[in-house]
């Protein structure tokens, strides 16, 4: 499991569970989409090495000590720092309903939900966003390119992996304290890993190929907000 699958729109075990059954149909497509296989499965290896000894280890640790509010909590906090990404492109795609309810939402969260460790916005029928610049760049005609494996990021696209770094200049992250920005860092990468522990269980055959067609077929999720067609 690469150590930094970023969270998914649906529930991961839902997902994971339908990709599962859909995987024998979409294995040879996605094989042509991915030239720099020779290249990836190295990366593969070297993140999953990271994740078996250092990532896994301390998501187990910080799940088992954590009370539960207090994870939901600070995954709630982590969802409201992004707010700024979500509303940022949807507005660069022409949705200005859903940046407003992104607005809407920091604005809640922040101020009755405790800097977002109470997702009151939800509650209140304000749905959150989950958009980023690889998806902007899709919206405006960017072909995804090949498939690409990033270390210790984990699963991205030639279109996807460059597009990180304006999302990340609209976090908070770029203009704290190093030390600071470094725990932060540590912290939203294991609240990221224990999302994934209990999907584990679902993965079949090659663990590389699996989580190369979930990926991709998310992104087209994503991409489509929600219209995917069936023969993809």
């Amino acid at each position: 499991m690469p150590p930094a699958l970023p969270l998914l729109r649906r529930p991961l075990a839902q997902l994971l569970a339908w990709a599962a059954l859909t995987l024998p149909v979409v294995a040879a497509n996605a094989s042509e989409d991915d030239p720099w296989e020779r290249f990836n499965r190295p990366v593969f290896r070297f993140n999953h090495t990271v994740d078996t000894y250092a990532l896994k280890p301390l998501a187990q640790g910080y799940q088992k000590v954590t009370p539960g509010f207090l994870r939901r909590g600070i995954h709630n906090m982590f969802l409201n720092l992004g707010e700024a990404v979500n509303l940022t492109n949807n507005l660069l795609q022409g949705k200005p309903r859903a940046a407003g309810i992104d607005t809407s939402r920091f604005l809640f969260n922040t101020t009755f939900g405790l800097l977002g460790f109470f997702d009151v916005g939800s509650k209140m029928g304000l749905p959150r966003s989950d958009e980023d610049f690889g998806q902007t760049l899709a919206v405006w005609g960017v072909g995804s390119g090949p498939y690409l494996l990033l270390p210790f990021l984990g699963p991205s696209t030639l279109r996807d992996a460059p597009a990180k770094l304006p999302d990340y200049f609209l976090t908070p992250g770029p203009y704290l304290e190093p030390e600071t920005r470094f725990g932060l860092t540590t912290l939203n990468v294991i609240d990221t890993r224990v999302g994934l522990l209990s999907a584990e269980g679902m993965m079949e055959g090659d663990r590389y190929s699996f989580i190369r067609n979930v990926y991709l077929q998310n992104r087209e999720y994503k991409i489509h907000d929600g219209e995917v067609e069936d023969d993809f």
